[in-house]
């Protein structure tokens, strides 16, 4: 922390009460409309309906009955007929034609009843779809209203967070709720970002650190620089991308609209035929009519219709309050088709912060003069501080493990790093940068020692010598990072990652899920991958890969008729990402790369959510299945009773609305809080 802190860091308000994590906005029933118009039709419905069980005359319930038929259908019949006007028939119009039909031949409280159970059915729909909703834009509630901004002045000014824009300086008190995603300018303390990423401890902030909208500030003091708006923040990312996949189809639910066209022209001509050919027989128009009408109500898919969407969206949204984006409900129904799963092992098996090792110089490193800050060099080449140094100032751009592993170990050595210029990086190979005036290379030996012409003269910095550290390296299990100066190997480092502690039962459960071992695709060397995969249970390695052939390792088991699924940690592993059956990334708080390359983004870096993610899509699959299954039972009994026997229009309204509400409240289970802990419960153990 600076030695000499304005006052309002140095003397920082009390602490204030933690703020709840999420506070789950419950948009209210009466707020949609389709609860209203239902509400009205009902209140309406039981006014008239005593009034004629009793005799009353006609003019005193005709005018509340006729308003119950508009209130409670206006909607779905003007929906209808502009559906109608784009020669698509909608099954919602036949519903309110049905109910004038009944009301034409005298059914006027039969007519009203499927009117009021219709809109009913309607407003339950749209109430559990707004639950849904709700539970994704709860996320929202994370980040607080307002937010302090300081001034140039020095003053602080309280501001609606909306309001905050990129370069902005605010003021994170203890206890309060980070306003905006930023990186901390001034102060330390610690936060607690357990909803974003899923850290269970509180992560240590100081100034060149980042932080994130919503997460909870600790006993410091900050000054954050905003770096995103907060429509680009994580939080509302998330939001945006889990509801732009409630507006997605699943490949089943188009199969069911396109059939749904075809069974609704072959339901109204079944119904004329129902209706005309008892009258070509002499029976009586009142008696056809009616059972024409109920028929067109009982066999009207609107279950079928409702069968696939709310188990696939509510997947989805349960799915995203844990951190895991899908993005779309055609990848979360893709996700339970998955047979065969291809693991990366830095980033994804691992923890993905590797740490610096062993530091190996060799001898004639290619310098002329002095290394970093005038003391690298030891005479012939550079000693541990000066290799580190050059290493990590090339480096230090690179978003790679392993280079912030490098970074980080000068930065704990306390070693000023030169400026890097004409940075480029080739994944799967290394990185070249430029180094007060010398070409510094760094990353796999095995790429590297094969793209330069070495001086074989000089014995202590030949491709050999450089190789043969490396392999020792390699052999202890530690992944080799070589670094060249000016095209000579200048030295090795020796680097190790450690296994994340649910890699195991991870693979179990994936092996379980798809009945095949999981394959490691790794860039790194052999040795270090199989000596990971063996702890883990893994026996398929494959070691050694560019991100192209990991693209070809994937396509191969494609092409043998596999779904794969690749989990990478959205770094090298973009192109076999996006080249699978379905990606899922780990996100590591929503990088850009992972949120564009994958199907699914694992935000909170949880291991255990890929195999919970794919058995709660396998139970959405599951529920469709079972949807499709309660609708065809309920429509076929329905039919059969009123073509065979004498089915009450009452009656086959109740069924066929109650038909409908099962399947949509059958699907939205899904939701509950309960499904996803037990899900992932079942399928880790």
């Amino acid at each position: 922390m600076p030695s000499v802190m304005p006052s309002t860091l140095a003397t920082p308000a009390p602490p204030r009460p933690a703020e709840p994590v999420a506070t789950r906005r419950r948009t209210p029933v009466l707020a949609l409309p389709e609860a209203r118009w239902a509400t009205v039709s009902l209140v309406l419905f039981l006014i008239a309906l005593p009034l004629d069980l009793l005799g009353t005359p006609a003019w005193t319930w005709g005018p509340l009955f006729a308003a119950t038929y508009l209130t409670g259908g206006w909607e779905p019949g003007r929906a209808g007929l502009r559906a109608l006007k784009d020669r698509s028939l909608d099954v919602d119009l036949l519903m309110v034609v049905a109910a004038l039909g009944a009301a034409a031949i005298g059914q006027v409280l039969d007519g009203a009843l499927l009117i009021v159970i219709f809109a009913t059915s309607g407003a339950l729909e749209a109430v559990a779809t707004a639950r849904t909703a709700d539970s994704v834009r709860g996320l929202l509630d994370l980040a607080p209203s307002t937010a302090t901004r300081l001034l140039a002045d020095g003053t602080e000014q309280s501001v609606v967070t909306e309001e905050l824009v990129v370069g902005d300086t605010i003021v994170i008190r203890p206890g309060e709720r980070i306003g905006a995603d930023g990186r901390v300018r001034e102060g330390a303390s610690e936060a607690d970002q357990a909803t974003i990423t899923g850290e269970p401890l509180p992560v240590a902030k100081e100034p060149g650190d980042e932080v994130f909208a919503g997460t909870l500030n600790g006993t410091g003091a900050l000054r954050v620089e905003v770096e995103r708006d907060a429509s680009d923040s994580v939080i509302a990312r998330i939001v945006k991308m889990v509801e732009e996949a409630s507006e997605t189809k699943a490949p089943t639910q188009l199969f069911i609209e396109k059939v749904e066209q075809r069974y609704s022209i072959g339901m109204v001509i079944a119904t004329l035929a129902v209706f005309l050919v008892p009258l070509a027989f002499g029976a009586e128009l009142t008696g056809s009519l009616l059972r024409a009408m109920t028929f067109m109500i009982v066999a009207s898919p609107c279950a079928v219709v409702l069968a696939t969407m709310p188990p696939l969206l509510a997947t989805i949204a349960n799915a995203g309050r844990h951190g895991v984006l899908v993005k779309s409900a055609v990848v979360m129904e893709r996700l339970g088709q998955v047979d065969t799963v291809a693991l990366d092992k830095t980033g994804t098996l691992t923890e993905g912060t590797p740490r610096v090792t062993d530091i190996l110089p060799l001898n004639g490193s290619g310098l002329d003069g002095a290394g970093p800050n005038g003391s690298g060099l030891n005479g012939a080449g550079l000693d541990e501080d000066g290799l580190l140094a050059l290493a990590a100032a090339a480096e230090h751009p690179s978003e790679h493990p392993l280079g912030r592993a490098v970074v980080d170990a000068a930065r704990a050595r306390g070693l000023a790093l030169p400026t890097a210029v004409d940075f480029s990086s080739s994944p799967g190979i290394g990185v070249t940068a430029t180094v007060d005036g010398d070409t510094i290379e760094v990353g796999a030996p095995s790429r590297l020692l094969n793209s330069h012409q070495h001086d074989r003269n000089n014995q202590d910095a030949s491709p050999s010598h450089a190789a043969t550290l490396a392999g020792e390296l390699e052999e202890g299990g530690r992944t080799a990072v070589l670094v060249q100066v000016n095209g000579v190997p200048a030295g090795v480092l020796g680097i190790a990652d450690r296994l994340r502690p649910d890699a195991a039962a991870t693979v179990a459960a994936l092996t379980r899920l798809t009945g095949t071992i999981p394959m490691l695709l790794t860039g790194d060397n052999p040795r270090a991958a199989a000596r990971l995969a063996a702890e883990v249970g893994i026996t398929d390695v494959r070691a050694g890969l560019l991100p192209q052939d990991k693209v070809a390792a994937v396509q191969e088991r494609e092409m043998a008729g596999r779904r794969v699924l690749v989990v990478g940690d959205g770094v090298n592993d973009a192109p076999a990402l996006a080249a699978a059956h379905t990606g899922i990334a780990m996100g590591r708080a929503g990088s850009d790369l992972a949120l564009e390359t994958a199907d699914v983004v694992i935000v909170r870096d949880e291991l255990t959510t890929v195999p919970t993610v794919v058995a709660l899509s396998r139970r959405a699959r599951a529920l469709v299945v079972q949807n499709l299954v309660i609708a065809s039972v309920f429509i076929t009994g329905l039919v059969v009773w009123d073509l065979v026997g004498n089915l009450p229009l009452p009656l086959g309204v109740l069924g066929h609305e109650g038909s409908t509400v099962i399947v949509g409240l059958n699907g939205l289970r899904l939701l509950r809080e309960t499904a996803w802990r037990r899900t992932g419960a079942e399928a880790v153990t």
